[in-house]
């Protein structure tokens, strides 16, 4: 049987490109949501750049919002803060290459220490005074020092602040359950930083600043939150408990940049998983895997083009996804909203986590470099 041809709209010469922008204002809202639930100071952390949202804005939004610290994974994350003008106090933990001492003195970057032997070698290249927190492990067990260790690692501080190449001014922990918005889960974290606070008073270095929650802990159990909390994911949205309505702090669109209107029983896609159950318009947007748009999603998953959601169909290619718009044709240029803060039709992180099987953290880090950033 003869099918008739496909009718195509020709690509434009040019589009605005795939683009992610970061909402301050979105950001601000939420300091100002965690504010309304502790009276602890908010440490914004802005790991994995902002959590892909760009460190520095999120960090300008966060400190002018009220945050009073901020957080980095590596002395080299909190140095580009300095350099943009951040002068807010900066805590930095993981320390993937190893802690510069030199330059965490010289930029006035806190560091934590999780285990005698990352002390011992802080102590060893120390020329300068670096302020230290004490990280033990609550819970976790994936990072800070064991307790068998803790009375260890306090007698070497004490050591280390004795020959001044110390100070400890913190003592920071996890809390391994908080996404189940259970206090009782969180008890006996709780009592293991007041246990370890309790060791670092005897052994005569004082009250340090004690920091035991992320974005769940705050959000959920002010028993928690000790002198201060670390948010994250809650600055761009994220409640990981999902008990707590955050705003959305970024939107990522694409032009659409071809259309095509098809018969029913036509393919769509790699190996054509997707097959149209009747005549109806196809757009391409130049978004893929490459991109950060999840290769597994469900049937559900869609985007908002002028006000109304469209599926995505067939499967997600490195470089582009296809919609399904039925009766209507879009032109090319027209833009598609593939996520952003929710809406009748705009699909949210948390809808596109849900398609997906993830949680929404995988979707706005996975945001690939090709995609164009701005500030909105």
């Amino acid at each position: 049987m003869n099918r008739a041809p496909i009718a195509l709209q020709s690509r434009s010469s040019t589009f605005r490109p795939p683009t992610l922008r970061t909402l301050p204002v979105a950001v601000a809202a939420n300091v100002v949501e965690i504010r309304a639930r502790t009276r602890s100071t908010i440490m914004a952390v802005v790991k994995a750049d902002g959590y892909g949202h760009g460190a520095v804005t999120v960090a300008r939004a966060a400190v002018a919002a009220g945050a009073g610290w901020l957080g980095t994974t590596s002395v080299t994350e909190a140095s580009a803060l300095r350099a943009a003008g951040l002068a807010a106090p900066i805590l930095t933990w993981l320390h993937p290459s190893g802690i510069d001492a030199e330059a965490a003195a010289a930029d006035r970057v806190d560091v934590a220490v999780g285990s005698v032997d990352e002390l011992g070698a802080l102590l060893a290249q120390a020329a300068s005074t670096v302020r230290i927190h004490l990280h033990v492990d609550t819970g976790m067990s994936r990072g800070g020092c064991p307790r068998r260790q803790w009375h260890e690692l306090i007698a070497l501080a004490q050591r280390g602040q004795r020959a001044r190449r110390v100070r400890v001014v913190g003592v920071m922990g996890h809390l391994p359950l908080a996404d189940q918005a259970d206090p009782a889960a969180n008890a006996p974290a709780v009592a293991g930083m007041r246990d370890a606070q309790q060791a670092i008073r005897a052994a005569g270095l004082g009250s340090p600043l004690a920091h035991l929650a992320a974005t769940s802990g705050t959000l959920n159990d002010p028993a928690t939150h000790f002198g201060m909390v670390r948010v994250g994911a809650g600055l761009v949205g994220i409640d990981p408990s999902g008990t707590v309505m955050m705003h959305g702090a970024s939107r990522l669109t694409a032009p659409i940049v071809h259309t095509a209107a098809v018969e029913a029983g036509t393919p769509v896609g790699y190996d054509g998983t997707y097959v149209t159950d009747r005549a109806t318009h196809l757009s391409v947007l130049p978004i893929g895997y490459a991109d950060g748009i999840p290769r597994e999603i469900s049937p559900q998953a869609g985007v908002e083009i002028r006000g109304r959601r469209f599926p995505v169909v067939g499967r997600v290619s490195m470089d582009q996804i296809v919609i399904d718009t039925g009766a209507e044709s879009f032109s090319a240029g027209t833009s598609a909203t593939v996520f952003g803060p929710g809406g009748d039709a705009v699909p949210t992180i948390q809808d596109w986590a849900r398609w997906a099987g993830t949680i929404p953290h995988t979707i706005v880090t996975g945001i690939g470099p090709r995609v164009k950033r701005s500030t909105a």
